[in-house]
């Protein structure tokens, strides 16, 4: 649940309520994955990234949209495996995705297009995936936010879904954080977001990306 304040620089802001406990459970959870903590040059090991970041950024996305509705369905159990999304579970996850409230999904394509644009984004993306992928280990945790960074580095066609995938996670994150302020101080705190940068162009884009940031949207 969430609401908003038009601010006059800002200009409108996403202010969550208090998230219940049973679905701050869920943030934490949803950012752990298994990043690769070696550099294989082959595409067989690109792909495999390639399949995890569409999977945390449906992830990420169902959550959000459970966050910012307020509910939480009787089984999330689908949400766990790692594996390849396919089949029934794909569309359990999409359906959740595009649940997402326009304006909500807006954070996350604000600090999508943010990462995409600064020069900074694999010291940006590496670590945060890394580190919330691998909470209670330390040196996996490094090998991963280096084989991340060596991918963000080489493969230009991978930063699109690398940035997706950490946008989402960031933006539950923020989430949580605005709605612990609301409920400790008892005054509305916006999701912070980085600020919007130019959005690339959808032809060059995965068709799962377009699908789930909404992009093909008028």
């Amino acid at each position: 649940m969430f609401t908003l304040r038009d601010d006059s620089h800002p200009g409108v802001r996403v202010c969550p309520h208090p998230v219940a406990p049973e679905l701050a459970r869920l943030v934490p959870r949803a950012h752990r994955v298994g990043w690769p903590v070696w550099l294989d040059p082959g595409p067989r090991k690109l792909r495999g990234v390639l399949d995890l970041c569409r999977l945390q950024t449906a992830r990420g996305l169902a959550v959000l949209s459970w966050l910012s509705r307020g509910g939480l369905p009787a089984d999330v159990g689908w949400l766990w495996p790692s594996h390849r999304l396919t089949g029934p579970r794909q569309h359990l996850m999409y359906d959740a995705a595009a649940a997402v409230p326009d304006i909500v999904l807006g954070l996350v394509t604000a600090n999508w297009t943010w990462v995409l644009d600064t020069r900074f984004a694999g010291q940006v993306t590496a670590p945060y995936l890394a580190g919330t992928a691998y909470p209670d280990d330390g040196y996996t945790a490094a090998q991963a936010t280096v084989t991340l960074l060596r991918i963000w580095e080489r493969h230009a066609e991978a930063r699109p879904a690398l940035g997706a995938a950490w946008a989402a996670g960031r933006t539950l994150t923020d989430w949580c954080k605005a709605a612990e302020i609301r409920a400790a101080h008892g005054r509305e705190a916006p999701v912070f977001t980085y600020p919007r940068g130019p959005a690339p162009p959808p032809t060059g884009l995965r068709p799962w990306l377009t699908r789930l940031l909404r992009l093909d949207s008028p």
